[in-house]
């Protein structure tokens, strides 16, 4: 399974609701996620993709889309 797959399920699985097909779309945006289910979702990448991710990172705009999720967990890999 690619990584855009497993971000996408974990999206899911966060936001009970399915995520997006565009990868750039906005996930706080669209109400997909809000800053309460933000830490949840790290914590669920920080599990899936086995990286610890600092409280300085928990921005929003990190984690905005698909695309930037996979691209910040890129940078961290």
């Amino acid at each position: 399974m690619d990584r855009r797959t497993q971000i996408a399920e974990i999206i899911r699985a966060v936001s009970k609701k399915s995520a997006p097909a565009d990868q750039d779309e906005s996930l706080f945006d669209s109400g997909l996620l809000d800053s309460f289910a933000l830490p949840d979702m790290v914590t669920a990448l920080e599990q899936k993709f086995g990286i610890a991710i600092p409280d300085s990172d928990l921005n929003p705009r990190k984690f905005d889309s698909i695309s930037r999720i996979e691209t910040y967990l890129e940078s961290r890999l």
